[in-house]
Parts: structure tokens; sequence; C-alpha cells
């Protein structure tokens, strides 16, 4: 009897032990996963709050693209730029290594500061300044997904107030500052050329240049306007990338010799598509992000949203990346918009039918704007640069933000990969010749790296 009471004490102690142990132990995952790392919960700096907030409004704008008039590509890119301004710069000052944008971005020369003397909640300013953003940017967005606007901007803000018990005036000024930093964007915004263009994306002022190799309606809408002719002479975010050297050389010159440069590119896509195998089909259509889709500018949030996560990474570095993002994006699609208008090429279907099959066809409908330079290709590969440079150059992932639509997910070794594999995705879905791509990759490497040699 002695012993087995003996034994009976011994097992309890251990067992009280363990739950410490476990207790400690699950504490001390808290504080470094969660929001824990300041005992006030005033938490004066952004690293002691989640990614929760702008991964939420992020999603929500993926899911406003395609379900909002207008939102094409650049569109889409634009949007995602000016949130990630307005949400780096309303909580900059939260994280005392950060650097402003102000007086780096083009025209970009005041914008309201949060008093140092006083305390923020910067998940609510953040939050604020999102959801003021999104309602300002999405404007034409349903009736419904504004009220979406409204009720996530509430909850999130009921959330934080409750949890840490904020008084009234701490949740009152956090609101104001992410409300004014975010009216004072939207309002730079405006004056870029591109405000409202969702209203006018195919534009009945603009007559296509017509003559050999010109851009012409392409099959099967044969949209007699193209695609925002405009956006190139759009305010570009970062002024170095209106440098000579990030926009393409001319594209090879035109000719329907079949002993041609031009005439071997315009075959190259018509067998590739004739002859194209399941995995460079399931390419084609994993990165197609074609009309009703988050488009190819919210394939690549969506993958910067996903690794954001899977590394736990805090409110300031989650912020500076979407912002670096999304400064990329836009102007990846000024820079490429400026191209395609200013040599107004071909589509290869247009070419093809005209030269060397009529039968042939895309394995999907050619976007209706002129081919070169190509705007996956440009887009991708200014997100990779960025990426890279926060994550490394051997940062493996996975991708699966196409599953809802039926795709498995695909793995690659770093974000140049994915890139890459963007870029060849127009190749074989037979709407860009290889030059389009290779200059449009190009293009966005020079772009992404504009954006990150900025003072962070």
């Amino acid at each position: 009897m002695k012993l087995k009471s003996y034994t009976t004490k011994v097992l309890t102690a251990a067992l009280v032990v363990l739950a410490l142990v476990q207790t400690a132990c699950k504490k001390e995952s808290l504080m470094n996963q969660e929001d824990m790392l300041s005992p006030d919960p005033e938490r004066k700096f952004a690293k002691a709050w989640t990614n929760e907030v702008p991964v939420a409004w992020y999603s929500f704008q993926l899911k406003l693209v395609p379900a909002t008039s207008g939102f094409t590509p650049p569109i889409a890119a634009r949007a995602f730029s000016y949130t990630g301004v307005a949400l780096y710069e309303s909580i900059k000052q939260s994280t005392p290594n950060y650097t402003s944008l102000i007086g780096q971005l083009s025209d970009l020369n005041a914008l309201p500061q949060s008093d140092p003397t006083l305390t923020y909640n910067w998940p609510i300013v953040a939050n604020t300044a999102m959801a003021q953003m999104t309602r300002s940017l999405f404007a034409n967005a349903s009736a419904t997904n504004l009220a979406k606007i409204d009720s996530i901007e509430l909850s999130w803000n009921n959330y934080y107030t409750t949890t840490f018990n904020l008084s009234p005036a701490l949740v009152n000024r956090s609101k104001n500052h992410g409300l004014t930093v975010a009216n004072a964007v939207f309002q730079w915004s405006t004056t870029d050329g591109g405000h409202q263009a969702y209203a006018a994306v195919f534009p009945s002022s603009y007559v296509p240049p017509v003559g050999g190799g010109a851009w012409v309606p392409t099959p099967p809408a044969f949209q007699a306007i193209p695609m925002l002719p405009y956006w190139g002479s759009n305010r570009l975010m970062v002024p170095a990338n209106g440098s000579p050297s990030v926009a393409p050389p001319a594209p090879p010159a035109y000719s329907t010799d079949p002993n041609s440069d031009f005439y071997a590119e315009a075959l190259l896509v018509k067998n590739t598509v004739s002859n194209i195998t399941s995995e460079q089909s399931t390419i084609a259509l994993f990165w197609a992000d074609g009309g009703g889709t988050f488009t190819p500018p919210g394939h690549m949030i969506a993958i910067a949203l996903k690794e954001i996560q899977n590394k736990n990474y805090r409110l300031d570095r989650a912020t500076k990346l979407l912002c670096q993002v999304g400064l990329g994006l836009y102007d990846a699609s000024i820079v490429c918009w400026k191209a395609k208008y200013d040599h107004n090429l071909m589509r290869p279907v247009t070419y093809i039918k005209a030269n060397i099959d009529p039968s042939w066809n895309t394995l999907f409908a050619t976007p209706p704007f002129p081919a070169y330079t190509s705007g996956h290709s440009t887009f991708s590969s200014s997100a990779a640069v960025v990426l890279t440079s926060t994550f490394g150059a051997n940062y493996s992932f996975v991708d699966d933000s196409e599953v809802p639509n039926g795709f498995a997910p695909r793995a690659f070794p770093n974000f140049t990969a994915a890139a890459n594999e963007a870029k060849m995705s127009r190749l074989y879905g037979g709407i860009h010749y290889t030059f389009d791509n290779e200059e449009g990759f190009n293009c966005g490497t020079a772009v992404g790296n504009n954006v990150i040699n900025l003072n962070w």
C-alpha cells in the first residue's frame, strides 16, 4: 500500500510538472507567435501585432476584383498599390527603422503624421486606412460589397476594442489617424491619370493606328477599341521606373516573309500550341488569370499573402512587403502598357491566321490589346524580385491560389522560377510571341529592383 501511495504521489507530481511545462511552453509560443510582445494593451510598435488585418483586407480585395466592373489587370494593380502606400504610411511611425515614402514616390510631398507623444492602436489604424482605401478605390463595387467593407471595418475595430479593453479616446484617435492618411493618399491617387479608369476601359476617343503589323481586334469577341490605351501615360510610383533603361527595346521588325525572324517567332507560337503537352496546357491554364479572376497582379498578391502567413510575419513586415509588391505591380502595368501602345503590335492569332494557318487558334481567348510586351511576364517578374528580396533566392514555396478553381497546387524552388513559368504560360496559351515574354520579364525585373532600392 505504501509503495502504491508513493507511486501515486510521484505520478501526480510528474503530471503537475508536465502541466506547468506545457503551460509555460504554450505561453512562450504565444509570446513568439501571436501578439504578446508587449505587456501594455496599446503595444506601441507594429511588430507587436499580427498580420491578420492586412491579410484580411487584401484577401477581400482579391474577391472584389472579379466582382467589380472594369477591374482589369492594370486597374487591379493600381488598387493594390495605393492600398499598400496608405497601409505603410499609416503605421510607419510605429516602426522606427522604416523610412517614409514621402519625397520618394512621384508627387508624394506630404501626408498626415501621428503624434509621437500619443499612443495608437496600430491594427485599428491599419484597419481604418485599408477600409477607406478599399471603399474609395472600389467605389463602383456593388451595394452588397460596399456594405461588406463597412461590416469588415466595424468587425475588426470592435474585436480590438473589446479584446484589449481599449479606451474610446485611443480607439477614436487610431481611427482618425488611419482615415486621414487614407484620404490623403487617395487624393494623391486621383492625379495620376488612372482615377476611375474602370469607367472607361475601352475609351471611344481612341482610334487604333493602322498599317503593317498593327494590332487589330482578335477573336472571339473582336473588341474594336483596345483596353486602356492611355494607361502608359499614368504617373509612375517610382520615378526611376521612367528611365529609358527600364523600357523594352523595339520588337523584331514585322515581316510576312517566311524566311524572316518575325515569321519564325509566329511559327514557334503556332507549333507550340498545335503540339502542346499536358503539362504545358496545365501551366497555361493555371496562370491564365483572365476575365472573371483575381487577374495576374492578384495572383502575385495571393502568393505574397500565403507566404506572409506561412512565415507568421508581424504587422510591420507584412505591411512593408505588401506595399513593395503593390508598387512594383502598378509600375509594371504602366511600363508594360506604354510599350504596348508605343509599338501597337498585332497578336500572334492575327498573324498566324493570315500568314501560316487560317484554321489555327489559341488555347484560350487573346486579351483585347496589343502584344508587346507581355503583361503577366512583367507583373510576375516585378513581384518575384520583391518577394526574393524578402524571403531569399532559395525560398521554396507552394502556390495553391488556384485550388478553388480546380487546379492542383504547384511547387516552385523560388519566386523567379514561378515568374518564369508564368512567362512561359503566355507562349503555351498562344497569346504572346517569345520576345513579348522575355522583354516583359526584363522590364518587370528592372521595375522590381527600383522598388526595393528605395530607402525603406
